[in-house]
């Protein structure tokens, strides 16, 4: 952890004090997911905590960035990314959802979709603004809103299935509301937002003159026969998204940081414009590799949703078994769920790392103080291979 001298009070401390990151001590706290992959480490325990897979990536994609780093590919590419992989992001979005996109003004390559989500929340929110999230929320939405001098204001998602109320979703916009995020399948809860709600926030943000930034990282991720509808297909939706991805989920490539965001040439060039005063460019060797992998055949992406819908159920039934009440997943690769013997989360998350020796996520961590995420509720990753998850049930019944 790291101390900040208490009269320090530039901009960036503001921010991070008003996003709950500094204690009142001055403490800057580590992120939860450091936190418990710490604790994961200390007591040898199967982590299910941090959203990462261990399977490996496809060999065609390894294959390609070793062949890239050895022939040299080594140096800055081109601010934009390199112009295959952008061209391949675009048949990528044709060939799945029908989108046309111009590859040269439509597409821009980032550092994950991290990068791209705090990208254009700088390029486009500030002061005086009001950025809209769901709560809960991926966690750096909020580090970033505040780093922009906006508001950050909140629809709560009802469990057990994670749907907003359309009344909630009407009371927060307003004339203020600059950007809403919205991200379907849904971190951390696994729900994929209903197409009603969708449409209900497309038709709110042209009213009120709103951008759209869609975090569809897990767009690949889904389950029981449901398909991913991207915002920017919906009537009066693309000409106000920005859309984000990233080949992390998809290939098993985390590491990597490899994202992207797309959308209309004007919206893309205002993400650029910070973009390139953030990490400028990134990961040369392995863009030819991510567009390898956005070529894949459809067996590819039909076996990694069986692989992944067999794993949620397995992890599923386990902690059902242990005792635990669990609410649907329809996509991403996270189970909540919460158990009566089990009371505040982020004490319990803490204790079930020791003995057990399991590690969880608590939900409360993707939410704010006195908001509506529940205080008892556990986030479980279930990207892990079957002997891992199978294990992490053993010790829960046990």
């Amino acid at each position: 952890m790291t101390m900040i001298g208490p009269g320090n009070d530039a901009p960036w401390m503001r921010a991070v004090r008003a996003a709950g990151l500094v204690s009142a001590d001055g403490t800057v706290r580590p992120t939860i997911f450091a936190e418990m992959s710490a604790l994961a480490t200390q007591f040898d325990a199967v982590n299910l905590g941090q959203g990462f897979p261990d399977d490996a990536a496809p060999a065609a994609l390894l294959d390609a960035a070793t062949d890239a780093i050895r022939a040299g590919v080594n140096q800055y590419p081109p601010g934009r990314g390199f112009a295959e992989l952008r061209e391949t992001i675009a048949e990528h979005q044709q060939r799945f959802y029908g989108l046309t996109l111009n590859p040269a003004t439509e597409v821009l390559v980032t550092a994950g979709a991290t990068e791209a989500i705090a990208a254009s929340l700088l390029a486009l929110a500030g002061a005086g603004d009001e950025v809209i999230t769901f709560e809960p929320f991926y966690d750096s939405y909020a580090a970033v809103i505040a780093l922009s001098g906006a508001t950050h204001v909140t629809i709560p998602l009802h469990g057990p299935d994670f749907q907003p109320a359309p009344a909630d979703i009407d009371a927060v916009f307003s004339d203020r509301t600059r950007v809403i995020v919205l991200n379907s399948p849904h971190n951390p809860t696994g729900s994929m937002l209903e197409l009603q709600h969708v449409e209900r926030i497309v038709a709110l943000a042209a009213k009120h003159h709103a951008i759209i930034v869609s975090d569809e990282v897990y767009e690949h991720l889904v389950y029981d026969g449901r398909e991913h509808v991207p915002v920017a297909t919906l009537p009066g939706a693309r000409e106000r998204t920005l859309t984000v991805s990233s080949a992390a989920k998809t290939f098993s490539v985390t590491g990597w940081k490899i994202g992207w965001v797309t959308g209309p040439a004007a919206l893309v060039d205002a993400v650029l414009g910070v973009k390139q005063w953030l990490t400028y460019v990134n990961g040369a060797p392995f863009q030819g590799a991510v567009a390898r992998g956005l070529r894949l055949g459809d067996d590819y992406f039909d076996t990694l949703r069986s692989t992944l819908q067999r794993r949620r159920d397995l992890l599923g039934a386990g902690l059902t078994a242990a005792g635990f009440t669990i609410a649907p997943t329809a996509g991403s690769y996270f189970i909540v769920a919460e158990h009566a013997g089990l009371g505040d989360a982020a004490t319990s998350a803490r204790a079930l790392a020791a003995d057990p020796g399991v590690v969880a996520i608590p939900l409360s961590a993707f939410g704010r103080a006195g908001g509506p995420v529940s205080d008892t509720a556990l986030r479980f990753a279930f990207c892990k291979p079957d002997h891992l998850i199978a294990e992490a049930v053993r010790r829960l019944l046990e």
